[in-house]
């Protein structure tokens, strides 16, 4: 058999010497939060294509928040890349302007369900030789916007059919009475 058709065993590390690129995304449904949020990756650089998309949290929690699946997309694009055993240079490009502007530290995490998140983000992206991130507007960041849209649209028949149900039924007051 030629030499050039035996295929090696193992994982093939890409090439380390040129950045990756990762487009990263969320959503959530309600916009508001506390409905169903998911999060998107695109991830290519030299022998890479990878896109996934998955749910950000457990449906209807209070941290589904469309933040929160923006942190959690741009973590497991990270995950990925460290998975298969790349190290080095990596650009993050999403449309959130807060989580590039905390991670590139010209914003404060104040909320505090996302101090968590940032965190771990920052934890992981010092796992690399180096990790940019940069902002780009939604029109560049298509196909991640469209598979965190993607993730929440599978979840949401399923997610709205074990919405949690009010533990106390809601009183209805007398017309002309003061609320209670």
């Amino acid at each position: 058999m030629p030499d050039d058709v035996v295929l090696p065993r193992g994982i093939a590390v890409p090439d380390a010497s040129a950045p990756v690129l990762v487009h990263f995304d969320g959503s959530c449904q309600p916009p508001a939060g506390g409905g169903v949020a998911g999060w998107g990756f695109v991830i290519e650089g030299p022998g890479l294509h990878f896109e996934e998309c998955g749910l950000a949290t457990r449906p209807y929690s209070a941290h589904s928040t469309n933040n929160v699946a923006e942190y959690v997309g741009a973590i497991r694009a990270l995950e990925q890349l460290r998975s298969i055993g790349y190290t080095g240079s990596v650009i993050m490009e999403g449309d959130s302007q807060l989580v590039v502007r905390q991670m590139n530290g010209e914003y404060e995490v104040r909320a505090e369900h996302l101090k968590a998140y940032h965190e771990w983000l920052g934890q992981l992206a010092r796992s690399f030789q180096r990790v940019e991130f940069r902002w780009v507007p939604r029109e560049e960041n298509t196909v991640a916007d469209a598979l965190s849209k993607l993730a929440v649209e599978d979840a949401w028949g399923d997610a709205k059919r074990h919405r949690p149900v009010r533990l106390f039924p809601v009183v209805e007051e007398e017309p002309g009475t003061r609320p209670r």
